[in-house]
């Protein structure tokens, strides 16, 4: 993990470059359709399911 300062200099808006790499992943895996409430009971269970559901998405990008 890699902390992302805003630069001194600039005022406002400023855009960061590494946030959006952790949303796009919570994006994808929302897609699955088990993923996107806690149904699960152990976290087992739900660690399993995102194993799953990223290599699926591995998949369907190198198809």
């Amino acid at each position: 993990m890699e902390v992302v300062l805003r630069p001194l200099e600039k005022k406002g808006f400023t855009l960061l470059p590494k946030p959006c790499v952790v949303q796009g992943t919570f994006g994808w895996l929302n897609w699955c359709r088990r993923l996107s409430k806690d149904y699960e009971r152990l976290p087992e269970t739900s660690e399993t399911l995102i194993y799953i559901a990223m290599i699926r998405i591995m998949v369907r990008r190198l198809a």
